[in-house]
Order: C-alpha cells, then sequence, then structure tokens
C-alpha cells in the first residue's frame, strides 16, 4: 500500500521546532510521512527533526524550494552554479533526516511566485536551457545517488514555470540527463491544466514516476472537486506505481472578495477531521481501484 502524507505547509511556512508536536497528529489523522519543505540553514536542526519524526512513527519526503538566485535554468552562471549547489544540499539534508527523495520544480525558472512574467525565447536559448537544466541535473545527481537519494522533477502549469509544465516536456528532460538518481514527481492540481489526460500521462510517466501529490484542481480536499481519482487509481496501479502520495490541499474556506486564492494563508480553523478524511479517502481509491484485488 502506498504510503500517503501531507506536506507541512498545511500547518505552518516556515516549519521549524516549535511545531515539531505536530506530527504526533499527523499520524493520528492516518498519515504515514510529511513532507517538508528542505529546512533554510539554520531553520532547523536536522539531527533533532529526525528524533522528532522517529518518535512520531513519521518518514519523510522533502520539497525543494527554488527561486531566480538558485536558478537550474538561468543564463546567469552565478544563479546556475547556485541552483546546483542548492540542490546538492537538499540532498545531503534529505540524507541527514532519513528522506530517500527530495522533489520539487528542480529545474528552477519560477514565474509569478518569483515576480517574473513569462517573456519569449530564442530557439538557441530554449535549447541553452535545457543544456544547463541536463548538466546541472547530471551532476547534483551524482551527489544525490552518493547519498542513497533521489531527485524527483516536477513540472508546473504554465503560470508558475516557463521551463517544464509537461509529463511529456519532463520525461524529453529525464531522458536527456540519463541518470538513475533523477526521477520525475507529478501533482494532479498543475496536470489539470496542462495535460489533456491526467491518467494517460500517468501512465506515461512510467516507472519513471517516483513521488506523487494528489491535490483537487482547486486545490481543496480531495473528493471536493473535478478529480477524477477512480481514474487516477487505476492509472497508478496500472503502472505499479508503490511509491508516497502526498496531498497539499491549501484552498482555504475563505471566499470573500480580493482574498488572493494563489497565496499561502496558514488554517484559520482546526481542519482536522477534514485531513483525516482526506488521507482515508486517497487510501480508499488506491485499495479499490487495485484491479489485482
Amino acid at each position: 500500500m502506498n504510503p500517503i502524507g501531507l506536506i507541512s505547509m498545511q500547518y505552518a511556512r516556515p516549519f521549524t521546532a516549535e511545531h515539531f508536536p505536530l506530527f504526533k497528529r499527523m499520524k493520528e489523522l492516518g498519515f504515514d510521512f510529511v513532507e517538508l519543505l528542505v529546512p533554510e540553514p539554520g531553520e532547523l536542526d536536522l539531527a533533532a527533526t529526525r528524533r522528532a519524526l522517529a518518535d512520531a512513527d513519521l518518514s519523510v519526503v522533502l520539497a525543494a524550494r527554488v527561486n531566480l538566485q538558485r536558478n537550474l535554468s538561468s543564463e546567469d552562471e552565478a544563479a546556475r552554479r547556485a541552483g546546483i549547489d542548492y540542490l546538492r544540499y537538499t540532498a545531503d539534508c534529505a540524507a541527514a533526516l532519513g528522506a530517500t527523495i527530495v522533489g520539487g520544480p528542480l529545474t528552477g525558472n519560477p514565474l509569478v511566485f518569483a515576480g517574473r512574467a513569462p517573456q519569449p525565447v530564442s530557439e538557441p536559448e530554449r535549447l541553452a536551457r535545457k543544456q544547463r537544466c541536463v548538466e546541472g541535473l547530471r551532476e547534483a545527481g551524482a551527489h544525490a545517488q552518493a547519498a542513497g537519494v533521489t531527485l524527483a522533477v516536477e513540472p508546473l502549469n504554465r503560470f508558475e514555470s516557463d521551463v517544464l509544465c509537461t509529463t511529456q516536456q519532463a520525461l524529453e528532460l529525464l531522458d536527456a540527463v540519463d541518470h538513475p538518481a533523477v526521477k520525475l514527481m507529478l501533482d494532479t492540481f498543475h496536470m489539470h491544466m496542462e495535460e489533456a489526460s491526467i491518467p494517460e500521462a500517468i501512465v506515461l510517466a512510467g516507472s519513471r514516476l517516483v513521488h506523487f501529490q494528489a491535490n483537487e484542481n482547486h486545490r481543496g480536499f480531495p473528493g471536493t472537486g473535478a478529480t477524477d481519482w477512480v481514474a487516477v487509481g487505476r492509472a497508478l496501479h496500472q503502472i505499479g506505481y508503490a511509491g508516497p502520495i502526498s496531498l497539499e490541499p491549501f484552498r482555504r474556506n475563505d471566499d470573500r472578495f480580493g482574498v488572493p486564492l494563489a497565496q499561502w494563508r496558514p488554517p484559520h480553523e482546526d481542519e482536522s477531521e477534514r485531513l483525516a478524511a482526506s488521507s482515508a479517502f486517497i487510501r480508499s481509491h488506491m485499495t479499490l481501484t487495485d484491479y489485482r484485488r
């Protein structure tokens, strides 16, 4: 059975030592792991964090945080180098925490959340961006492999990335990287915008998929949106996916005019009942859609 997890941002950002008691709460709500944002240097004591996870019987997957200053795609050599160094750092953090996967938009070049609008690029620059990503992921992948960690590259929707948006694009990149420690993660929230068929994209990903985020089209709690979870579950079973499935239902219950939905906001109420139901919902769909049963 796939382990089901919850992203730490569900409760707090940044997630610090004062939030360690939430690990036990996550376990009580039916989660097997936490998807923890890669801590910035000094943000968390990694040894203490690992102990707190163990005390709660919770495993961990890491989510990388890229920006324009650590940007694998950048034509600026300093930013590109910082992007590679950051991925190496994430692998070191993972090893220290006992994690084996670091996922996220590892190719860099964020858009609106970095205050950067998309711009057309020439064909030579498009190819140069790809080559910079290939070289950077190979170097970081070698470091991650030595640490026993897999880097999982995530396609984002067109409003958050202009270098990697679809599963097909990701597979083209992975073919070029050709490194065993560089794989793929998918997020149904982004897939709703960019894939013609979410199940077909999952099947296309196949054995390269090592991390999966089960999110509604509106980032609400699973089962409250437009996602066909039966079809998603069947596709995951078809490719034999046995990896982690994490939830990040950020859509807060607040529809007042002018409240920015694209901005992370901490919870203003106890969401425990809905989080427990969400964990059970995804777990039941993965059980009931297993054609082998």
